[in-house]
């Protein structure tokens, strides 16, 4: 599966502006973003003319991975609130007030980074979110999701970030 090496949600200014103008426009279009919660996997979300609305944005970046922008959208339909500050695996680790546990814990964190099939990853990443109250760093979230599948750089990092904020965590 071929993919374009310069889309980056993180470092193209261009890709994360498109994206987040998108997901803000479902705030407009309610409609859409229930569409989207409803769906089940990426081939759901594939059926969506939102998500093709975003697909269309993208054509301007060359080749992108549909199966992934499918596997963003989805997700991303799920998210309440974009938190740029933190890493969304350093927001894993972080605990909710009044605990001393991570919101996500080392195990189910574990877990996530052996996730290789792309529902499985709709699923967990959506129960991620929610976890997280909908508070995310998108631009993190969707460059991490894009490359998943693509190689280990994306765990690593995400495993780096999980376990610099909560190191003993296990």
């Amino acid at each position: 599966m071929k993919q374009t090496k310069s889309l980056s949600f993180v470092s193209n200014q261009d890709a994360r502006d498109v994206l987040l103008k998108w997901w803000k426009e479902l705030d407009e279009s309610r409609g859409d973003r229930a569409a989207l919660r409803r769906c089940h996997n990426p081939t759901e979300v594939a059926f969506n003319p939102a998500f093709h609305r975003l697909r269309m944005k993208f054509k301007q970046f060359g080749y992108v991975n549909q199966e992934s922008l499918a596997l963003i959208a989805g997700i991303l339909s799920h998210v309440r609130s974009n938190n740029e500050r933190v890493h969304i695996a350093a927001q894993m680790a972080t605990p909710k007030s009044g605990s001393t546990t991570a919101c996500v814990s080392g195990l189910r964190f574990r877990r996530v980074l052996k996730v290789q099939d792309n529902t499985d990853l709709f699923e967990t990443l959506i129960r991620i979110v929610r976890m997280l109250d909908g508070i995310v760093n998108i631009p993190v979230l969707a460059n991490g999701i894009y490359w998943w599948s693509v190689n280990d750089f994306t765990r690593k990092e995400w495993a780096f970030a999980y376990y610099d904020k909560a190191p003993t965590e296990s």
